[in-house]
């Protein structure tokens, strides 16, 4: 996801033509991926000072994902990474950054977003003693 998409939970948004064409990607791959036994593909983003990275698509054969489990198919996904990475959050890695996932759930077809950013803020206090 790029540019101004910031929901609130469980909204859905409008998508710029990239993103859409992005989905639409992914979303024509869920036929070969549940051949394969896959349930789910997420990709991991993570960043803070101006910098993050997106880290490769991990495809599973369970029902819930939980970062950082160790349980990912031995199944190569990376053509998947670029339609992935245009849904990622745009900024997610400015000043202090956010981080979350990127979700297809390959049965219902459906692909969530779930991105947390880190705030920061300074609190400043002047008196006279």
């Amino acid at each position: 996801m790029s540019a101004d998409l910031k929901p609130d939970n469980n909204q859905t948004i409008n998508l710029k033509p990239e993103q859409a064409a992005a989905k639409a990607a992914l979303l024509a791959e869920c036929e070969k991926l549940a051949a394969a036994g896959v349930t789910l593909v997420a990709v991991h983003f993570d960043g803070s000072g101006d910098e993050g990275v997106t880290e490769e698509p991990c495809c599973y054969d369970t029902e819930d994902y939980d970062y950082g489990e160790d349980d990912a198919m031995e199944l190569d996904a990376s053509h998947l990474h670029r339609h992935f990475h245009t849904l990622v959050p745009s900024g997610f890695e400015i000043d202090g950054g956010g981080f979350g996932d990127v979700i297809l759930d390959v049965k219902a077809r459906k692909i969530t977003v779930e991105h947390t950013e880190r705030i920061q803020y300074y609190i400043t206090k002047t008196y006279e003693i």
